[in-house]
């Protein structure tokens, strides 16, 4: 597949600058197109692998912004996002759309930026082409308190009712307590890269070998034609005695034996892809619940296996109760590892988003509480007891 990648806010222009240093770290073709729009200039510094002339600032002239971001308010972030609709409109024109096929545009929704302004951009590149756009959203943690809640349960319903389909990933799951809270960002972006690039960028065309069960771009697109929001699963394990330092930095482990004849492997491959389903998902939900499954293996054509590849098919049928299941590989001859990604496609069952709604609906009831209580509060300070004052005008 080819993607014009589009990171929106803080959050998600770190996620599409993970992605294509993942994708040049492991000789992938994913990314034809990569924009990074904040309303925080200092943000726009960033990147390391987004190119300068593909960073665009809005707000910067706006009197609620100035280019200093948006406070995490999410009604100012769509605000100034749409006062600079025109600029996006000349960015997105960049975009080669003859030489992709769908657009990706990842953003966090705890913020303003992303969660404000992201639907916004989504409707300008609707606007403009016909091809599908996909959302990557981050979901915050509960830790990171209410208001953010509200602005992702808010911002949550604009994502998955504008896109083909939304990628939640929840970083309740994948923040480890030990971390933090940059540490903790840092590699769950990375996480997060490997699992898109891994299942994103099968079937396209690069100097890579031809799959024998081949995943083309079509079979990810239909398994996405579903709106509603996906989850994804990852699981690696090395493939030779070589140097891990990709390994390390991107997930991955254990060792596996040169040679295996096609029973172990099939139940390698089978095994691998169990790991993948039953591993902590980009956000966690019911296997069943999902409509549609796609499975991408990726690695050293000699690790696959035909007899594997199915006998995995039918194992996803039965956990997901779906018959729509599609596995293919992707080869990778230099790779050093041998990947399963599954996506799920269209789940209806996810805790995470019902536990952050519950959330935002409280803040938004304190918040209004709060706000009630401060008026009053100001009144009494500026009145006189019995009310005998009128104010001058």
């Amino acid at each position: 597949m080819k993607l014009a990648t589009i990171g929106v806010g803080n959050a998600g222009s770190k996620l599409v600058d993970r992605m294509v240093e993942f994708e040049s770290e492991t000789n992938r073709n994913l990314c034809r197109h990569v924009h990074a729009i904040n309303t925080a200039r200092t943000d726009l510094a960033k990147p390391e692998y987004i190119p300068e002339e593909r960073r665009v600032l809005v707000g910067d002239t706006n009197q609620k912004s100035k280019g200093h971001g948006v406070g995490g308010d999410v009604e100012i972030g769509a605000e100034v996002m749409s006062a600079d609709i025109d600029e996006l409109r000349r960015a997105f024109d960049d975009i080669e759309i003859h030489n992709v096929d769908a657009i990706l545009v990842a953003a966090g929704l705890g913020g303003g930026t992303g969660s404000g302004g992201g639907p916004v951009v989504i409707d300008a590149l609707q606007e403009m082409y016909d091809e599908p756009v996909y959302a990557l959203g981050v979901l915050p943690g509960e830790y990171e308190g209410g208001r953010p809640a509200l602005n992702a349960a808010r911002s949550l319903q604009s994502f998955v009712n504008k896109t083909d389909n939304f990628i939640g990933f929840d970083n309740d799951a994948w923040r480890a307590r030990d971390q933090t809270i940059e540490e903790g960002y840092e590699e769950m972006n990375r996480e997060l890269a490997a699992r898109i690039v891994t299942l994103l960028a099968a079937g396209e065309t690069d100097d890579s070998e031809v799959a024998e069960n081949a995943m083309d771009s079509s079979d990810i697109i239909r398994t996405l034609n579903t709106d509603g929001v996906s989850s994804i699963g990852y699981a690696a394990t090395a493939v030779d005695a070589g140097p891990q330092g990709l390994l390390d930095k991107w997930g991955g482990g254990g060792t596996d034996e040169d040679s295996l004849d096609d029973a172990s492997q099939a139940t390698k491959i089978k095994a691998l892809v169990r790991r993948a389903t039953n591993s902590r998902l980009t956000l966690p939900c019911e296997v069943s619940s999902a409509e549609r499954v796609l499975v991408v293996l990726s690695g050293p054509p000699g690790e696959f296996s035909r007899k594997g590849i199915e006998s995995a098919r039918q194992w996803l049928e039965q956990e997901a109760q779906t018959v729509e299941v599609l596995v293919g590989d992707d080869p990778r001859e230099r790779s050093s590892q041998l990947a399963a990604a599954v996506l799920l496609s269209n789940v209806s069952d996810a805790p995470r988003i019902d536990a952050i709604q519950n959330q935002a609906v409280d803040a938004q009831e304190q918040i209004a509480q709060q706000r009630a209580e401060r008026e009053d509060k100001i009144n009494d300070l500026i009145t006189d007891e019995n009310d005998d004052l009128d104010p001058v005008v």
